[in-house]
């Protein structure tokens, strides 16, 4: 192996030479022409990087640090399990003491009605289990031709060939021939970019709830078996559902029989100032996905949490069939289940959930104080521990910048160098903040502090 001071130059060439970044311009990073950081350590909401410089996470990573870094009680969990037992499979009915504790765990936590959990490692695969079992469940029903899952266009649901297809962001369809049948796409509840600007959050609501309906009676009710969404949209812009949404949504649902899908893997485990997103919105989910907030990501491990009706019908099928045909091999890995376990008691023992609801609604009042009236300034918004701020040419005509400006990213790169690290969102000029739960009042004033400093450099009022 080798060992090399994080300091040295040569760490630098050697991920230029052979590192494949995710969600990176592979030509401009391996030349050289874009910057690189090398993390080597953290501290609560705070990294550091190989030159010692410091800069506070106000996206927890990639929404997943929810308890912050440097959690001795995480990583000391994790190594008593590698000594005890480091790995064994939970395929034909084996299972090891974490990941049955973690189960009961997460159901204890689950809204009402959910029944087991089937693990993975990524939000990704996760959502891969969930079309599999929309797909099962309907077979073992008779219903063959209900296969359909309706999206919703800017959701996140996974960069695999079916859940990037679920995914309803153009970054990650491009010359990847996605999206591939059977998924459609139906309205974004995204009411800041509304077509009608006359619309009531309400109405705006009935428009997307009647455009799901319009979509399933062209389709036909008997091919479409399941909708997935996001409780609040994340990369797609951090945008909370308009008052009512979730209501009339799942009323067209249940008129034609489609289960719901609720993606959780931002919104699970207090993000939102709430155990889940469903409880807070009053979704009824047949399948729940779960990922980042489960191991705050100090070991990959994600999930679907299963309901009791969709449970019923794949014991049916599995007394019918057999063994059902699927599995990955690390699903219920002990050493992820260690951690999973050690950070949900931390969540517990130190009231992250609370701390969510009242740190996030001081971080978007400090960010509305000192943007609210800006030119640029179209929109600031969010909900428990998730914020976004949206920038137009024109807030009065709501015209939007030329993508060509690159302007979100202008602020992004700005904000970092006050020692702020936030999201440039896609499709839009949106910066997007999703500190770890633990973040202080101290801490999200010195972001809005940061981005007030951004903003002003990048987009001066005169």
């Amino acid at each position: 192996m080798l060992d090399l001071d994080p300091r040295d130059n040569a760490l630098n060439a050697y991920d230029r030479d052979h590192m494949f970044h995710p969600s990176t311009h592979m030509g401009m990073h391996a030349r050289g022409e874009s910057p690189n950081r090398i993390i080597t350590g953290g501290q609560g909401s705070t990294i550091i990087d190989r030159d010692g410089r410091e800069s506070l996470d106000a996206f927890a990573g990639l929404y997943c640090v929810n308890v912050g870094y440097g959690r001795t009680e995480i990583a000391e969990a994790i190594a008593e399990q590698a000594h005890k037992l480091a790995y064994y499979h939970a395929y034909a009915g084996h299972g090891s003491e974490p990941s049955i504790r973690l189960s009961k765990m997460i159901v204890d936590r689950a809204p009402a009605g959910m029944s087991r959990v089937y693990f993975g490692l990524s939000g990704s695969d996760a959502n891969e289990t969930n079309i599999k079992l929309v797909w099962y469940y309907n077979n073992v029903l008779g219903r063959p031709d209900k296969k359909k899952i309706i999206s919703r266009w800017r959701g996140y649901h996974g960069s695999g060939v079916m859940t990037g297809s679920l995914t309803g962001l153009s970054l990650f369809h491009n010359a990847f021939d996605l999206p591939r049948a059977p998924i459609l796409h139906t309205e974004a509840p995204y009411y800041f970019r509304r077509a009608d600007r006359s619309l009531s959050e309400e109405a705006f609501s009935q428009f997307c709830a009647d455009r799901l309906e319009e979509m399933i009676l062209a389709e036909g009710p008997d091919t479409i078996a399941a909708f997935i969404g996001e409780p609040v949209l994340g990369t797609g812009g951090i945008v909370p559902p308009p008052a009512g949404y979730w209501d009339k949504i799942q009323a067209v649902l249940r008129k034609y029989d489609i289960l719901m899908i609720a993606d959780e893997v931002v919104t699970g485990f207090g993000r939102l100032g709430s155990s889940f997103g469903s409880t807070h919105y009053g979704i009824e989910p047949d399948l729940i996905t779960i990922a980042k907030g489960l191991t705050s990501a100090y070991l990959p491990l994600s999930g679907t949490i299963v309901s009791d009706r969709v449970w019923r019908v794949l014991v049916e099928g599995s007394d019918r069939l057999g063994v059902i045909g699927h599995g990955w091999t690390y699903s219920a890995h002990p050493l992820c289940a260690a951690a999973g376990i050690a950070n949900l008691e931390l969540i517990d023992r130190l009231d992250l959930v609370s701390n969510a609801a009242t740190v996030g609604a001081h971080l978007r009042k400090a960010l509305r104080d000192g943007l609210a009236d800006h030119p640029h300034v179209g929109d600031i918004r969010g909900e428990g521990m998730l914020a976004s701020v949206e920038f137009v040419a024109d807030r009065d005509d709501r015209r939007f910048f030329d993508p060509a400006d690159k302007v979100g990213p202008r602020l992004a790169a700005a904000l970092a160098e006050r020692g702020v690290i936030a999201r440039a969102m896609p499709e839009g000029d949106i910066l997007g903040f999703a500190p770890p739960l633990c973040l202080t009042i101290e801490e999200a004033d010195r972001v809005a502090t940061a981005v007030h400093g951004a903003v002003s450099a990048v987009l001066p009022t005169r």
